[in-house]
C-alpha cells in the first residue's frame, strides 16, 4: 500500500530576500503529517513565519518544494489555495465594519455557498468556539481580545479546512484568555481531525499541546521531536538549553507551593 502523502511536506526549501541574498531559510526538509498538531519555535529571525507562509503562498521559496497534501503549491491557484487552509494569526484581523456573522461567513461566501447554509454554518462556528450565538450580530470593536480571536479561529474553520496555519495566534492575550484559548484550541483540533502547525515564542505553550516540536534557528531547522523527547533528549546544545525553560518554570512554581526559597 502506498502511504499517504504527508498534509504539509518542504523538501530542501530555501528562501532569500534583497540583493545581498540574506537568507531566511536554508535547506529546510519537514513533513507534518495527517491530524499532526506540530508547534514552531525558535528566536526572532529564525525564519519561523517565512516558513508558514510558504504554505498558501503569501511568499514563494527562491529554491525547493512546498507540499500541501501531496500537490506542489506553485500550481495551484493561490486564490483557491488560501480558501482551502485555515489561517489564524496574532492580532486577528476581523473586518472592523463587519459584523461577528459576517466576518465568518467570508469564506463560505465567496465559495459560493447558499445563505441559509452560511447562516446555518455561522450558528455552528459560534457554538464551537463557545460563544453565544447573539454574538454574531456584534462588530469588532465590542470584543474583548479573547473573543475577538474565538472569532478568528472559528472564521479559519467556517469554510471547513483540513488544515490550519497559527501564526503566534494567543501571544498577545493575557495568561489565563491564553491558557483557555490554547486547551480549546487543541480540544477542536482532535475533534474535527485537523492538521495544524503553529508558531510560538512560548516553549511552555508548545510542549502543552503540540503532538511535536520543531525547532528553528538561523534559518535552519536544527531538531525536530516529541515534547517528552526534547525535554529528555534533546542532541543541540539550543534546543537543550530552550527546552530548560518550561522546566525552570515548573520548578520555581513547585518552590512557591511549597513554601521554598526560588
Amino acid at each position: 500500500m502506498t502511504p499517504a502523502p504527508a498534509a504539509i511536506a518542504f523538501e530542501n526549501v530555501s528562501k532569500t530576500y534583497g540583493e545581498e541574498h540574506r537568507a531566511a531559510l536554508d535547506g529546510v526538509s519537514l513533513a507534518v503529517a495527517g491530524q499532526e498538531f506540530l508547534a514552531i519555535v525558535g528566536p526572532s529571525g529564525s525564519g519561523k513565519s517565512t516558513l508558514l507562509r510558504l504554505v498558501n503562498r503569501l511568499t514563494e521559496p527562491s529554491a525547493g518544494t512546498v507540499s500541501c497534501e501531496g500537490e506542489d503549491v506553485r500550481a495551484a491557484d493561490p486564490i483557491a489555495l488560501r480558501r482551502r487552509i485555515g489561517y489564524v494569526f496574532q492580532g486577528v484581523g476581523l473586518f472592523p465594519h463587519l459584523t461577528v456573522a459576517e466576518n465568518i461567513a467570508i469564506t463560505p461566501r465567496l465559495t459560493g455557498w447558499d445563505r441559509a447554509r452560511i447562516e446555518a454554518r455561522v450558528r455552528e462556528m459560534l457554538a464551537l468556539v463557545r460563544l453565544p450565538a447573539a454574538f454574531g450580530g456584534r462588530f469588532p470593536r465590542a470584543l474583548s481580545g479573547g473573543e475577538a480571536q474565538r472569532i478568528g479561529v472559528a472564521r479559519a474553520l467556517a469554510a471547513g479546512p483540513r488544515i490550519m496555519l497559527m501564526d503566534e495566534p494567543f501571544g498577545a492575550l493575557d495568561p489565563l484568555t491564553r491558557d483557555a484559548l490554547g486547551r480549546d484550541y487543541r480540544r477542536l483540533h482532535d475533534e474535527l481531525g485537523l492538521t495544524t502547525l503553529m508558531i510560538t515564542h512560548d516553549m511552555l505553550e508548545a510542549v502543552l499541546i503540540a503532538d511535536d516540536i520543531a525547532v528553528m534557528h538561523a534559518g535552519k531547522l536544527i531538531e525536530r521531536g516529541t515534547p517528552h523527547a526534547l525535554m529528555t533528549a534533546a542532541k543541540h546544545e539550543y534546543v537543550r538549553e530552550l527546552m530548560q525553560t518550561p522546566r525552570r518554570q515548573a520548578e520555581r512554581l513547585n518552590a512557591l507551593t511549597e513554601g521554598r526559597p526560588r
